[in-house]
């Protein structure tokens, strides 16, 4: 396997201040029957390793207030685009998150035979990131020696009122397109209208123009609570107050991952903040995380 070592190209609308926070990133490409998974490092290849798995309609920008912090205190920190989204290719016969785990795992596997992170990892998923997460320690325990899920759907715990997430591929102009994503990261994402600046827009609106996997329906099942008991890793959580998958059912989903855990790890609620918590609050969350990686 050949791996480019040349610096990534970042996104032009990164402001300067995390242009220069993420300017030593590296572009590695692994490979699985074909298809390239795009993933971005960062820090010292001898360090700790923490792999971070994005969102749906995402890509490793999902992660930007939340990759520097990690790399100074100490850790080797792994983003890839899930295969479909992103850089990465979508691979044949690829259409919902249980195909993800195999080329992840090799992935993973060529980066470490290649020395670009040392040892076993800590794996984070953030929403649908956070259901491949759990079915790639399902199918390939050696992995990872924790997960964290954050956000994560796939418990079977619905709310009274659904999501209200509107279309934007039909609209004819971009001013149009822009109220549709506004719409939708407020009904989903964020939770406080400051919280929509102009980052969270434009990788918003880059990052679903980039999604070849629109008809995904696992995350509207149980996927994630009968996966639990099969991991053999601690699991632990981060979710926001006000997570719009779980309104007013959080306190449900902590009693319902804790009881189907085999090795439950901690659970923490950031205060004031939604289902993309590590956007929205990446401080408070920052500090959760290193409370479970350092545990």
């Amino acid at each position: 396997m050949n791996f480019d070592m040349r610096c990534a190209v970042l996104p032009n609308f990164l402001p300067p201040d995390l242009s220069l926070a993420l300017a030593q990133a590296q572009r590695l490409e692994t490979r699985l029957n074909g298809a390239a998974t795009v993933w971005h490092a960062w820090g010292e290849p001898l360090q700790p390793t923490v792999v971070l798995l994005h969102g749906g309609s995402g890509s490793w920008t999902h992660w930007v207030h939340n990759i520097a912090p990690l790399v100074h205190t100490g850790w080797r920190v792994l983003v890839p685009d899930l295969p479909g989204f992103g850089d990465s290719d979508l691979p044949t016969g690829c259409n919902d998150v249980d195909a993800l785990p195999a080329h992840l795992h090799a992935g993973l596997l060529q980066l470490q035979a290649g020395g670009f992170c040392a040892g076993l990892v800590s794996l984070v998923g953030f929403s649908f990131g956070g259901m491949a997460a759990a079915l790639w320690l399902a199918d390939y325990p050696q992995d990872a020696v924790r997960l964290v899920l954050v956000g994560a759907p796939g418990m079977g715990l619905t709310v009274s009122e659904r999501v209200p997430l509107k279309g934007w591929r039909h609209l004819t102009t971009a001013e149009a397109q822009e109220q549709v994503h506004r719409h939708n990261l407020m009904a989903l994402m964020l939770l406080q209208p400051e919280s929509l600046d102009a980052l969270a827009l434009a990788l918003h609106a880059a990052n679903v123009q980039r999604d070849r996997m629109p008809r995904r329906r696992l995350s509207s099942t149980d996927i994630v609570a009968r996966t639990l008991p099969r991991l053999q890793v601690p699991v632990s959580a981060i979710y926001g107050e006000h997570d719009a998958l779980y309104r007013g059912r959080l306190p449900e989903l902590q009693a319902a991952m804790q009881g189907l855990s085999t090795r439950w790890g901690q659970w923490h609620t950031v205060p004031a903040a939604g289902h993309w918590v590590q956007y929205e609050a990446p401080e408070p969350f920052h500090a959760a995380l290193l409370d479970i990686l350092r545990a």
